[in-house]
């Protein structure tokens, strides 16, 4: 049983490649292996994004949602929700 639905799974090996140098899944299995392996999480809305970034301790200083929601380990699902992988 996958931690991750198909959609944050699919969203993850559709956009690795803008995390990673290479892809580190090639199906579905191995992409929910690696999240689980990185404790990835899925939040419900770009303002879940943000509260779990200053939760995480990470410097947003400055940054407005649009530049949270475009760094790199962030990844838009496509129904409201947003996948974090941190390295």
């Amino acid at each position: 049983m996958h931690e991750f639905d198909d959609a944050v799974l699919d969203c993850f090996l559709d956009n690795q490649l803008k995390l990673y140098p290479e892809e580190v899944a090639t199906n579905r299995d191995e992409a929910d292996d690696f999240l689980s392996d990185c404790m990835a999480v899925v939040v419900d809305s770009a303002e879940e994004v943000y509260e779990y970034f200053e939760e995480e301790g990470i410097d947003i200083d400055g940054a407005n949602e649009e530049e949270i929601l475009e760094a790199d380990e962030v990844f838009e699902v496509g129904d409201g929700r947003y996948l974090i992988v941190e390295g």
